[in-house]
């Protein structure tokens, strides 16, 4: 019997993918996930939405520090960059020849 509460949704970008941020502060900026958090549906971008950290010193910092960290960005918030084209691109999935689902671009058709 299928769950119909609590259910993961599929996702349209995974870790290593290169993205666009359409929306927000960094509207327009590329970078490549390092992170997806499913459960919140976020993703750390590399590059994207730094922020500060002060931390206080310690035995391996002394002095203390202020460290730099990319925070998570809604996953809404960002486009799939197509490798062919190197346009954002909208996805979709469709069986492949082994009979396996797979991403597509829906601008240009190929599999990503």
């Amino acid at each position: 019997m299928e769950r119909k509460f609590n259910k993961q949704q599929k996702q349209h970008v995974r870790t290593g993918d290169t993205v666009e941020v359409i929306a927000g502060n960094a509207k327009g900026k590329r970078g490549v996930i390092s992170e997806v958090i499913t459960s919140k549906q976020r993703v750390v971008v590399e590059g994207v939405n730094i922020m500060k950290k002060h931390v206080k010193p310690s035995a391996q910092s002394p002095q203390g520090e202020i460290r730099e960290f990319a925070a998570p960005i809604h996953i809404s918030n960002v486009m799939l960059v197509d490798p062919a084209t190197g346009k954002p691109t909208r996805t979709g999935r469709k069986e492949n020849d082994k009979g396996k689902l797979q991403r597509f671009s829906k601008e240009t058709g190929k599999f990503i």
